[in-house]
């Protein structure tokens, strides 16, 4: 192997570290936020409100700083793999101890309860959808899985549905991870069919 090519699979490495250290922390997070309320689902646990998904991430995680907009703890633009410009939208957000970057949205449609922005390593770049930044989704029962759904021309949000199967993670990576189109979807779907590998 030729030393770029070695730096790239470790660069790759460090990236899927850094996401399976985010997505157990909101694994656990969200185990602890249902037994502390002896709930049967999230929603019944309370998760049911922007302020609610705020206030979960401010009592569950170690917040290290809080922004009103996602400039303030995001990198200001971001790019796809394609070289596509990346929608990531705006919203209260912060940076944990970890030094991730976590934008919660509350979006309780079917079992989706939040869908969260994650930039692993905060404004250090890359800024690049699917290599530091990723956007995952905690359904109602628990399970944190990529967001199954599309982005239209618009900008819109169409056909959310539930968690999705492993056909419909590498749909969503082809459609939208890999696409010039700016959703950022199936990023961590395919990390995840991949057994937790940066393959693309």
């Amino acid at each position: 192997m030729t030393v770029p090519s070695l730096m790239q699979n470790h660069q790759r490495k460090t990236y899927v570290t850094q996401l399976h250290k985010v997505y157990n922390e909101i694994q656990q997070a969200a185990m602890q936020y249902q037994n502390d309320r002896n709930a049967v689902n999230l929603v019944e646990a309370g998760l049911n409100s922007q302020e609610a998904a705020n206030n979960f991430i401010e009592t569950y995680f170690k917040v290290v700083n809080k922004c009103d907009n996602l400039s303030g703890c995001f990198a200001d633009s971001y790019k796809k793999i394609s070289g596509a410009d990346a929608g990531i939208g705006d919203n209260s957000s912060y940076v944990i101890a970890s030094g991730a970057a976590l934008r919660p949205n509350y979006n309780h449609v079917d079992d989706s309860v939040i869908s969260f922005l994650v930039d692993v390593n905060g404004k250090q770049g890359p800024n690049i959808a699917g290599r530091d930044l990723f956007i995952m989704c905690l359904y109602n029962n628990g399970v944190l899985d990529d967001a199954n759904y599309n982005i239209d021309d618009d900008g819109n949000t169409v056909n959310f549905s539930g968690a999705p199967s492993e056909e419909e993670r590498n749909d969503l990576f082809n459609s939208q991870c890999i696409s010039n189109s700016s959703g950022i979807s199936g990023c961590f779907g395919k990390i995840l069919n991949d057994n937790w590998e940066m393959t693309y």
